[in-house]
């Protein structure tokens, strides 16, 4: 599962507008501008998550709605971003909600303009 998840959410980042791969800390990150929207990191039980930036107060409603999925990541999690798990049950269109939402916070209003509202 953790292959193919990392190779979802591969596309699903890829697919946005000035979106690059670039491997960091031996792990895939997923940047616009040389800047990190969106990061894989796996799991010690052997699936996988992806970590992005979330608007101020989200981090904390999701983590608090469904702790089973959501988490604080290390190292970013303070400044905000969260962690979701990506397992068998994973909701891609929700996780492709949650990166463009993190893209957009990233890119800036001037190219966040040339992609469509979900």
């Amino acid at each position: 599962m953790t292959a193919r998840a990392q190779q979802s959410l591969r596309a699903i980042c890829l697919a946005l507008p000035e979106a690059a791969e670039q491997q960091t800390w031996e792990r895939p990150t997923f940047r616009i501008r040389g800047k990190i929207f969106c990061m894989w990191r796996p799991m010690d039980d052997g699936t996988g998550a992806l970590w992005c930036k979330a608007p101020q107060g989200v981090q904390e409603m999701l983590v608090e709605a469904d702790p089973d999925r959501f988490f604080r990541p290390p190292y970013v999690g303070p400044k905000g971003w969260i962690g979701l798990l990506l397992d068998r049950n994973t909701d891609w269109d929700e996780v492709a909600a949650l990166v463009r939402r993190s893209w957009r916070m990233t890119a800036g209003k001037r190219l966040s303009a040339t992609l469509p509202e979900a």
